[in-house]
């Protein structure tokens, strides 16, 4: 039998703790992450793409999944009829992919971005507004813009990062 991907529940926050115990047991694991700008300038700059589970490559035949079940920072195997479930590896590969473009897009579109940078609305209640970009928001692809209305008072607002663009010959 070949080696498989399989997902382990991880405890809570413990994600890379429990990939570099995989590592150093000799497995392959993957732990996908995004980037994202924290509220809390203390907080991660980084988030599991899948909070909680880790991907372990393994052969069932060469490794007892009870001691992968008791490693320190995991709960146990995702199972179905008491059997772990296999991830296909193409869907392994295609995760990778889909994590590698959001992390290209963000440093290519929001990597040129400053603080006071003007862009334009396209999208939503507010599309064809100018805006100034004031930043990243919590999560993924988000924003912050100040949007300036009435009496010249600048409003906040949270938007998904795809709903702005820079100003045509900006």
């Amino acid at each position: 039998m070949s080696a498989n991907w399989y997902v382990l529940h991880s405890k809570p926050n413990k994600e890379d703790f429990l990939c570099n115990q995989l590592l150093s047991a000799g497995l392959e694991s993957y732990c996908p992450r995004l980037n994202v700008q924290p509220v809390n300038p203390r907080a991660r700059r980084s988030q599991p793409y899948f909070p909680g589970y880790v991907f372990v490559r393994l052969d069932l035949n060469e490794v007892r999944l009870s001691s992968l079940d008791w490693l320190p920072g995991a709960t146990g195997f995702v199972c179905f009829d008491r059997q772990p479930a296999e991830v296909p590896d193409r869907l392994v590969r295609t995760i990778r992919r889909r994590v590698d473009e959001i992390r290209a897009r963000d440093s290519q579109w929001l990597g040129n971005l400053k603080p006071g940078t003007p862009v334009v609305i396209r999208d939503g209640p507010f599309a064809g507004y100018e805006a100034i970009f004031d930043g990243r928001a919590s999560g993924n692809e988000r924003v912050r813009v100040l949007l300036t209305l009435l009496q010249k008072r600048q409003l906040p607002l949270d938007m998904a990062a795809a709903q702005i663009q820079q100003p045509v010959g900006a």
